[in-house]
């Protein structure tokens, strides 16, 4: 039985430097031994399965790879598909979200970088929205989400600890994972 997962690279495609063709993040997936490799958009999100299930190192596997092969180097977050829907299914911000390009999903690296976002839980951002998962924080931008106070401070607490996806992406995500 395999093992479905996504793995989302972090700053892929944000400048010239860091432009990977996903041909070839697909065909380096497939070099390591993964199958059913699908890619969504052109910004570094990948389904993939996998025959073994997966090692707590095979991310950075897949980093050092890029590397080598591609000259690329970013940070990869493996999620599990059930990791993905369990993020979906608890949004609590469903009713507040009117617009899914400005409605961020961050995933922490590990559920216990969640802790250092506490602080922003208790505040209010209105017109922003925060609320926090055990996996994910979401994040309702409604003016912009480059202008964010909210996106800023969250941005601040994690660092290399998250990495950001916007709702309509996520959803994409979801339908793929289905789809294969």
């Amino acid at each position: 039985m395999s093992t479905r997962s996504i793995a989302l690279l972090r700053g892929i495609n944000v400048g010239k430097a860091k432009r990977i063709a996903m041909a070839d993040l697909r065909a380096l997936f497939e070099d390591l031994g993964f199958s059913n490799v699908r890619t969504l958009l052109n910004s570094g999100n990948v389904v993939f399965d996998s025959a073994k299930p997966l090692r707590e190192d095979t991310a950075q596997k897949i980093e050092k790879a890029m590397t080598k092969s591609l000259g690329v180097s970013a940070r990869i977050m493996i999620l599990s598909d059930a990791e993905l829907e369990t993020m979906i299914a608890e949004n609590p911000l469903l009713d507040v979200m009117t617009e899914p390009s400005r409605f961020l999903v961050g995933v922490f690296n590990t559920p216990a970088d969640r802790a250092r976002i506490e602080p922003l839980i208790e505040r209010d951002w209105k017109p922003e929205a925060f609320a926090a998962g055990q996996r994910a924080a979401y994040l309702w931008c409604p003016n912009s989400i480059l202008d964010s106070e909210l996106g800023k401070t969250f941005g601040r607490a994690l660092g290399d600890a998250v990495t950001t996806r916007n709702w309509a992406t996520m959803l994409k995500l979801q339908a793929l994972v289905k789809a294969l």
